[in-house]
């Protein structure tokens, strides 16, 4: 990675006029007093932030926060109100659809349109054409007009433009979200393939994408940059606030000692506390105390488990209000972050009685371990309130407990989970 910057934003500022009628506009504009018929939106409030050259930087935020404004004060679509922006090299954009693109222009028109806008001529866009086909796999379509595309179809040319003409910056805002997994997959793998020389930035909800490939990720909020670091830190706080959930780190043997009467459970002496160190988010009705994974046959606590293992999962907490339709679960990750896999009381169809304060309870899964590749993994133990589809977060212990998993004999393979009952066979006919 060079050390010089591709981009610098200091204390940019996006103010929009808002109207209530259109004649207001007008009326503002003729009146002698100079007086205001608007109010002030401020879209972006001095935000700053550098990207090196080569860095791959995630923007995440809710739906009006201010990303999408970011990224098109970025590529000169919009002028700031105030403040400086410095870009160095090329930028390709893929912003929301339909951007850059003329809808009454033929697929291939709009290529060569880009290509113009970009700086190229046509005979150097002849030289990339056959790569932006062969990326795009639209087929015929490409010589109607784009006005008559499926979002999907829009997608794959966008991209198959944007990353052909040689940028030394790609920014993609959201536009992945849509169009087949075949298709997302293969981008994402290009992006892989990109982030290696060049700088990439992009806008996404999927926090799985932002851990994976970015080395850092912007926070903003209603125009305010919130945070600026660590993909993975950000993520977890980003997605407590996005459940309305506080995220700090808590001291557990404190809050424990404030729990007042203690009432004792079955396994509770097999559960381990947790460290003060661990990242957790919620909302104080309730606290996760302690877990500790057991070997089902044995009941020894391992940390060390290997496919198809039958496991018994103890999660012990204290709770401080009453807690009517409470929902325990547990989710595991991978070393990036990435849910591999998720369960709970509520999709269990489990009832659970209502839980009273100042009580200390322990509840446990009882589970058959999948059948990963060897590697770590962490479990993330929680308690809610509510459905799956609506609920109240009270305690989510981010990464709990860590497991090493045992290989399973194989040869090293690459991906996730490995293939059961797996059988070969030829069904060529022997010749002669």
């Amino acid at each position: 990675m060079d050390n010089h910057n591709a981009i610098e934003v200091s204390n940019i500022i996006k103010v929009y006029k808002l109207y209530n009628k259109q004649t207001d506009r007008l009326k503002e504009t003729l009146s002698l007093s100079k007086k205001k018929y608007h109010q002030e939106f401020k879209a972006l409030d001095q935000v700053s932030f550098n990207v090196k050259s080569g860095e791959c930087l995630g923007i995440i935020g809710k739906n009006g926060s201010g990303k999408s404004t970011l990224l098109k004060i970025l590529t000169g679509v919009l002028t700031p109100t105030s403040g400086f922006i410095k870009v160095s090299g090329k930028i390709s954009a893929l912003l929301e659809l339909g951007a850059g693109f003329n809808p009454d222009f033929t697929g291939m028109e709009n290529i060569y349109l880009n290509g113009t806008i970009m700086g190229y001529s046509q005979l150097e866009m002849d030289g990339k054409i056959d790569d932006i086909l062969g990326f795009a796999d639209i087929g015929d379509f490409i010589h109607q007009p784009v006005k008559s595309y499926s979002s999907g179809m829009f997608v794959r040319l966008a991209f198959a433009v944007a990353i052909n003409v040689e940028p030394d910056i790609l920014i993609i805002d959201e536009a992945l979200s849509v169009g087949d997994l075949r298709f997302q997959q293969k981008c994402y793998r290009k992006i892989d393939e990109l982030k290696k020389t060049k700088t990439v930035l992009f806008v996404t909800h999927d926090l799985s994408v932002i851990n994976k490939y970015c080395d850092r990720v912007l926070w903003i909020n209603e125009g305010v940059l919130l945070e600026d670091g660590d993909p993975k830190m950000i993520s977890k706080k980003y997605q407590a606030f996005m459940i309305g959930a506080e995220f700090k780190k808590i001291n557990f043997n404190k809050q424990t000692e404030d729990a007042g009467n203690i009432t004792e459970y079955p396994f509770e002496e097999e559960v381990d506390s947790l460290s003060d160190e661990l990242d957790v988010m919620g909302d104080e009705k309730a606290l996760i105390t302690g877990a500790s994974l057991l070997d089902s046959i044995t009941g020894d606590k391992t940390s060390v488990v290997e496919g198809d293992q039958e496991l018994k999962l103890l999660i012990k907490m204290d709770v401080f209000k009453v807690l009517e339709n409470p929902i325990v679960g547990f989710t595991i990750k991978d070393r990036l972050g990435n849910i591999i896999s998720q369960t709970n009381s509520y999709v269990l169809g489990v009832e659970m009685e209502t839980l009273s304060p100042s009580k200390n309870y322990v509840f446990s899964f009882d589970f058959r371990f999948p059948n990963l590749n060897h590697g770590q993994y962490t479990i993330s133990p929680a308690i809610a309130s509510g459905t799956q589809e609506d609920h109240r977060q009270h305690s989510w212990v981010h990464d709990a407990l860590v497991l090493q998993v045992l290989p399973l004999g194989y040869e090293e393979l690459s991906g996730v989970v490995h293939l059961s009952d797996v059988e070969f066979s030829s069904l060529n006919r022997k010749q002669g």
